[in-house]
């Protein structure tokens, strides 16, 4: 990983990024693959997955004592070679940060997907929330602002423009209070709010927090599908428990369309760090699906590396 980075900042010389020895620059990624055996509904089969596996570059400009740059560009890597695209988007946005807080202007994560903080706690498995939820949205020509805390309390906007005559726009709201690492408080918690986005209006409220040494979370979401009117309440709770290099997790997941069936999934797994930036993980994840009438499971490990 040290030759990728060596190459990565060398060709940031090369395209002339303007002022780079003033500039903070940071270039990171993850590798993040397991061996699986998996079942989508028809049918057992092992496969290598690269879940979300990523590499990118941020960083900040000082313009004055008030006022600096921020940006990033992060692309999903594909370790497992499946896909013929080597490389796709992340996020990728340029803005300000100052006094009055930040504006970003890209390709960002909507802010109600930001609100679930780090209560999903198999984001990037087939365990991840996305799976039988909507609003986990990473949307392209946005406008995001974030205020500054205040008192631990913090406002966020998301405007998705037109982009086009029959564009429509679109809006993601939010408010959040404490740190989701948990970390400088014993509380986080957010509440959000999706207008037309991606064809559903969608409200979920997040909490997570520390009770002696386990790290519980609830997250409570409606979501509505515009075109339809079908709607959806869901629940989801997670817990997780650190003994020594070990932490054990689990999450339930419920997807209660009205009128209709209740979906749910279970997830159950472990972490074993190796280093500060690298561990070792197994899972189980199991989804009755009764609205498509298919049942899924997946057992897998797998190792992760963060640089």
């Amino acid at each position: 990983m040290k030759l990728v980075k060596g190459a990565l900042s060398l060709m940031l010389c090369s395209v002339g990024i303007g002022s780079a020895y003033a500039a903070n620059v940071d270039i990171y990624g993850r590798a993040n693959v397991s061996l699986q055996s998996s079942d989508d509904g028809e049918g057992r089969y092992s496969e290598l997955k690269s879940n979300a596996s990523r590499i990118g570059f941020k960083g900040t400009h000082d313009l004055n004592d008030d006022l600096e740059v921020v940006y990033q560009a992060e692309f999903q890597i594909d370790i497992d070679g499946d896909s013929d695209d080597a490389f796709t988007a992340r996020n990728q946005f340029i803005g300000l940060r100052g006094a009055f807080g930040e504006v970003l202007l890209g390709k960002n994560d909507s802010i109600l997907k930001q609100s679930q903080g780090k209560t999903d706690l198999f984001s990037d498995l087939n365990g991840d929330i996305k799976t039988l939820w909507a609003g986990e949205n990473r949307l392209s020509d946005t406008v995001t602002y974030k205020s500054p805390k205040f008192n631990g309390f913090q406002l966020g906007l998301t405007y998705i423009v037109e982009d086009s005559v029959e564009g429509e726009d679109a809006l993601s709201i939010g408010a959040f209070y404490g740190d989701k690492n948990l970390k400088k408080s014993q509380v986080y918690a957010a509440i959000a709010y999706d207008a037309e986005v991606k064809g559903f209006d969608t409200i979920r409220a997040t909490v997570q927090t520390k009770i002696s040494d386990v790290i519980v979370g609830l997250v409570l979401q409606n979501q509505e599908d515009i075109a339809t009117g079908a709607e959806m309440d869901g629940v989801m709770v997670s817990a997780k428990y650190t003994i020594g290099a070990t932490t054990l997790k689990g999450q339930y997941q419920i997807a209660d369309h009205k009128g209709s069936d209740k979906n749910s999934g279970l997830t159950a797994g472990a972490d074993y760090k190796l280093a500060s930036d690298t561990k070792l993980y197994a899972f189980y994840t199991t989804f009755d699906v009764k609205t498509e009438n298919q049942d899924a499971d997946y057992l897998g490990v797998g190792i992760q590396y963060d640089f």
